[in-house]
């Protein structure tokens, strides 16, 4: 299984509206905590926290699916961050070359100078998560960002439907933090098993259930939990992100068969079974990769 990053809008395409703190920065390793069997939090943080908050568009840095683009070397290569692409392309076979991985800032701490990302980790598999599982005070990794562009109502009358799996916890984490007092809610996550839960703060009425998925195939349990919804009066405000092909179904239930309009449906793929991320994102501008029927 293969969980990667995401750059995508509510409807499932590219945000194509120019950012600042694009250009590239090193970030340096302060701390890891292991949150569950398959989670990694990496505190991150040096000289370059301050350029990253001045640069960055304060109403990027105040949305909570926020994410930054970070660039993963082999160790072998021994290349030091900030890497100049251009001139490693001219000298380095493309599988040699520094891979983009896109994750979800899960929060910052101005304090600290910190920020802290999440990583799914399983095994030796893919590139950003065993740098993660074996990441120690001192590494450095180059990012770029940040994007984002959810954020919760502040009107604690409108009721919530969240729905994600492992790749969405950060963002679904950080948006139930950002809600006010008296929402109303449900929040239905998808994760290997029980060792995979968190304790997430919320309002007291959102209800967090978590969903194993203990061998099924990623994303059925999920897709089948909200099938068994009823049609929720009001219709809520929705947050639903993770796996591509469980989103699409996701999409079908909430907007052609609830009828929730697009406004109010946050739907991002994040990543796609079988797809490393550079498929996956050339894959947005084909019909495959696109989350509505246009």
């Amino acid at each position: 299984m293969t969980i990667q990053g995401r750059d995508v809008n509510q409807s499932g395409g590219r945000d194509a509206r120019p950012r600042r703190g694009g250009q590239q920065r090193v970030w340096t390793v302060k701390r890891t905590e292991r949150l569950t069997p398959h989670l990694v939090r990496v505190h991150l943080g040096g000289e370059d926290f301050e350029p990253f908050i001045a640069d960055a568009d304060p109403e990027r840095l105040a949305k909570t699916d926020k994410y930054v683009k970070m660039l993963f070397a082999k160790p072998e290569l021994g290349l030091t961050p900030p890497y100049d692409l251009e001139e490693l392309r001219q000298t380095l076979p493309l599988e040699d070359l520094p891979v983009r991985r896109t994750y979800t800032v899960r929060s910052i701490d101005h304090d600290a100078r910190t920020v802290a990302i999440d990583f799914v980790v399983h095994g030796a598999e893919g590139v950003a998560g065993p740098w993660a599982a074996t990441a120690k005070p001192g590494d450095r990794v180059s990012f770029s960002g940040p994007g984002g562009l959810f954020e919760p109502s502040q009107d604690a009358s409108v009721p919530r439907l969240l729905l994600g799996d492992e790749s969405s916890v950060p963002a679904i984490s950080a948006a139930l933090e950002a809600m006010p007092v008296g929402t109303t809610g449900l929040a239905l996550i998808e994760v290997d098993a029980a060792s995979d839960e968190l304790d997430l703060a919320r309002p007291e009425g959102v209800e967090v259930r978590w969903l194993h998925r203990e061998g099924a195939v990623h994303g059925t349990v999920l897709v089948d939990a909200v099938r068994a919804l009823p049609t929720p009066d009001p219709l809520p405000e929705v947050f639903a992100h993770g796996e591509r092909g469980a989103v699409k179904q996701l999409r079908r239930i909430l907007h052609n068969e609830w009828g929730i309009e697009r406004g109010a449906l946050s739907l991002s793929a994040y990543w796609a079974l079988g797809r490393a991320e550079d498929g996956f994102q050339a894959e947005k501008r084909e019909a495959v990769g696109k989350i509505f029927d246009e």
